[in-house]
């Protein structure tokens, strides 16, 4: 299975790299879409594929570390993929309709994924190969093909040093992880108080080695961002607008409904415009990005395609113009057939069109801010319900504008549900682009053909948007959505993504959004882009990100203390290894054990996932009663604390005794 020009004989695309990307691509979906409705996160699937994928190609002799790259790269869409479900179950919450129809929904996440591959094409060069952006999870990535493949002399004492510290660091994640499932440990340190009278705040840290390792990977700018956020948010916006709310509750209830109620909205507001400034910056290289496509393109025209670099082989411009416009015409093709069946069919042109253009600019706009996040912070905490909040506002605002003053008040329930279903086309393309990037960053270190790469993301694509209909179907009939017409709310899943923009939906086309919860985010935004841009004159390398910024305050703490924790002691070892006489191979092994951390932690967390679908108990392998919770939490914040210590100790002395050797 091959095509297009290569210079390399290498294995790579093949039939068998494909089944097997496409069997871990539908099993990790379908556990990523119960974990995420019931959480609100997914899982980065691209690590725990590259294991398996390693696992099994290792009996055939003419596999390859780009073979198993390509199987990891197919699979990585069911970490992303899934994240439709961020948006798309509000079309239940809001009560238009009582199930999931196949063909649409597939339409919805194929037609969006396959346009978010077509549009990260000519950003490649701009924010992968021209770009410093740390990609830590495409990194651990590499970093774990290369050790598992038996690249870069492997057999040395630094190679079998470094499979040393990833297979470690996966075992210990993972049996943390089933600990901390056993609930004999906690899986967060979570405390919540009151800030003078009537003000409440808190925070969460959860005991993730996953989140830990991204952070040691991530590096210290971000993690000091990210910090900087979370006191803004938890510091600052708890405190001020709980003062001012008169609901009613527990301290950690009225904590966590002003954070989601109002703080949120404020990172939004602050993401929203580190977006617009991050792309007006990203400009100039997107569009040389592009010029050096089509130079290639025309080298390809020429007949000397075989003259470029194996490396720099993407899918050629000209067909990703065709296939980008061909997607073009279903998607108008699915809004029009919507809005008709919507009850706006005296609208249906301006529906269409309009909603085409809608997402061949803000689908353009989201695949640049969404690959230049993954590039900071990775795939996994990349904030894609941010991302949806500022889609859905403006899809909102284009109706209420355009469709609202000509039609009847009763029409207001069909736009709500015309902007969700717009809002989840765009989000499958931010999701896709945000993940391909990612897998382009670990392509480029693994010396992958970047073509063979989009091909293989395509058909993940589509083996994703085919399980992901009728997944969402039986879950919506077993349990029903939080929020949704005749549901037990005792065993509904919470879906909070979807809540929260579904809400917004609503809001902004009833006018009753709070637009200055917005205004104070974007406030805040413009200060720390100021502040950043005064740090980088200094010489010092340490910067300000402010979507790092507005990350810290729109993701909840337990999504971003544990990362700024990891940033922190990843700095702290980095610094300790300049001072010894290996310096580098050091550093190379923290990497390497931060990857393993990755890796074990994700594959058991999708083995959990799995056994919570299937025996319908929301902690199936817990031996403790909520009594021990207390014990717990000091437990499993001091066991962690150990393990960190004993880890980054063992490895500073792995790499002093293989280099004596």
């Amino acid at each position: 299975m091959s095509a297009g020009p290569t210079t390399d004989p290498r294995v790579e695309l093949t039939w068998r790299g494909v089944i097997i990307g496409v069997v871990i691509t539908v099993v990790f979906t379908a556990a990523n879409v119960f974990f995420g409705l019931k959480a609100g996160l997914t899982f980065a699937t691209s690590i725990p594929a590259a294991v398996i994928s390693m696992a099994i190609l290792r009996y055939f002799k003419s596999s390859t570390i780009q073979e198993n790259n390509v199987v990891q790269t197919i699979a990585s869409a069911a970490g992303t993929l899934s994240s439709i479900i961020f948006v798309l179950p509000g079309m239940i919450m809001v009560g238009w309709w009582t199930g999931f129809p196949f063909w649409t929904s597939f339409a919805i996440c194929a037609l969006g994924g396959i346009l978010g591959v077509m549009y990260s094409i000519p950003l490649r060069r701009a924010l992968v190969t021209n770009s410093d952006l740390p990609y830590p999870e495409g990194i651990a990535c590499a970093e774990v093909l290369k050790v598992g493949s038996g690249e870069g002399d492997t057999q040395s004492e630094e190679g079998r040093a470094g499979l040393l510290a990833v297979l470690w660091g996966s075992i210990t994640s993972a049996v943390y992880a089933v600990v901390t499932a056993t609930q004999v440990l906690a899986s967060d340190v979570v405390s919540f108080f009151r800030v003078g009278a009537k003000g409440v705040t808190g925070f969460d840290v959860n005991l993730s080695f996953a989140l830990f390792a991204i952070g040691h990977l991530c590096g210290i700018s971000v993690g000091v961002a990210m910090l900087t956020g979370a006191i803004i948010g938890w510091g600052w916006g708890v405190p001020h607008y709980s003062s001012l709310s008169d609901a009613a509750g527990s301290v950690a209830e009225l904590a966590q409904f002003t954070w989601s109620r109002k703080v949120r909205f404020v990172g939004a507001g602050t993401i929203g415009v580190s977006a617009i400034w991050t792309l007006a910056k990203l400009v100039k290289p997107v569009i040389s990005g592009l010029a050096s496509a089509m130079a290639a393109s025309r080298v390809r025209k020429a007949g000397k395609a075989d003259t470029l670099p194996r490396t720099e082989q993407d899918i050629p411009i000209g067909i990703v113009g065709l296939i980008t416009l061909g997607c073009f015409v279903p998607v108008g093709a699915l809004l029009g057939y919507f809005g008709n069946s919507a009850g706006l069919g005296d609208h249906l042109a301006t529906l269409a069109i309009g909603g085409v253009a809608y997402v061949v600019l803000m689908g353009f706009f989201v695949s640049t801010v969404c690959g230049y996040m993954a590039g900071l912070i990775g795939s996994s905490n990349s904030p894609l319900s941010g991302v949806g909040i500022l889609v859905v506002i403006g899809a909102s605002l284009l109706l209420v504008l355009g469709v609202k003053p000509y039609v009847s008040p009763e029409a207001g329930k069909a736009m709500v549900a015309f902007a969700l279903f717009t809002t989840s086309v765009i989000f499958n393309v931010a999701a896709i682009a945000n993940n391909n990037l990612q897998d382009l960053k670990t392509g480029e270190l693994v010396e992958a053909t970047p073509w063979k790469q989009q091909v293989a993301l395509v058909i993940g694509v589509v083996a994703g948007a085919a399980v992901i209909p009728p997944v969402l179907d039986l879950l919506n009939h077993a349990y029903g959505f939080t929020g949704a017409p005749n549901v037990d709310p005792a065993r509904a899943l919470p879906a909070p993504q979807a809540g929260l923009i579904s809400a917004l939906a609503r809001g902004v086309i009833q006018g009753d959004i709070d637009w200055s919860l917005i205004r104070v985010g974007i406030g805040i935004g413009v200060v720390v882009i100021a502040f950043d841009a005064l740090l980088g004159k200094r010489k010092d390398g340490i910067r300000m990100p402010p979507l790092a910024v507005g990350l810290g305050i729109y993701l909840p703490t337990a999504s971003t203390l544990m990362v700024v924790i990891g940033t922190f002691v990843g700095y702290y070892f980095d610094k300790r290894a300049d001072r010894g006489p290996n310096a580098e191979s050091t550093k190379q092994l923290g990497v390497l054990l931060a990857s393993g951390l990755i890796v074990g932690e994700s594959i058991i967390g999708v083995i959990i996932a799995a056994l919570v679908a299937f025996s319908g108990k929301p902690a199936p392998l817990s031996l403790v009663g909520p009594g021990f919770a207390d014990a717990a939490i000091w437990i499993g914040g001091i066991a962690f604390a150990a393990v960190v210590f004993v880890l980054y100790r063992w490895v500073a002395g792995l790499a002093n005794a293989s280099a004596r050797r």
